[in-house]
């Protein structure tokens, strides 16, 4: 199964995909918003192209966990979302997934042009693959706290 993780900002969506097996996720584009319409538009594309079955999106809250007019435009975006595509949407803290991918970037010594165009791409594949990591731990956690017999326990 296949997710697309979502930075949604103001004037850009970033995107992110998972591999089949949801393990590990690659960027893939910088959606630049210009109306709703065309956003969603745009995600049907990518949905359909990697058959995605899910989102996870980037929930931006404050350093002290609260939540700000950003998280609050990001759950009316999501509830829009579910509403279109009726795929599963999962919130994620993105506390700093920008940071991290700015700091990635600059190690990897790109231009400032150059991380302009990648840096919401990479906060989205930031995004989701701690996403992926939560889950497979989570997995791990339960199949270990069974008996052994039984990997779906």
């Amino acid at each position: 199964m296949r997710t697309l993780g979502l930075d949604v900002g103001t004037k850009t969506i970033g995107v992110a995909v998972s591999d089949p097996l949801g393990l590990t996720a690659q960027t893939v584009t910088t959606i630049r918003r210009s109306n709703l319409k065309a956003d969603l538009a745009a995600l049907k594309a990518l949905v359909e192209e990697y058959e995605a079955q899910a989102f996870v999106v980037g929930l931006p809250l404050n350093m002290d966990g609260s939540e700000g007019p950003r998280a609050e435009a990001t759950r009316k975006f999501v509830d829009v979302l579910t509403q279109t595509f009726g795929l599963p949407v999962e919130l994620c803290d993105e506390r700093l997934s920008t940071v991290a991918a700015q700091r990635t970037l600059l190690e990897a010594d790109l231009s400032r042009a150059k991380r302009r165009e990648v840096i919401d791409q990479m906060a989205a594949q930031f995004i989701l693959q701690g996403w992926l990591d939560a889950r497979s731990v989570a997995r791990t956690t339960n199949f270990h706290a069974g008996d052994g017999d039984d990997p779906e326990e």
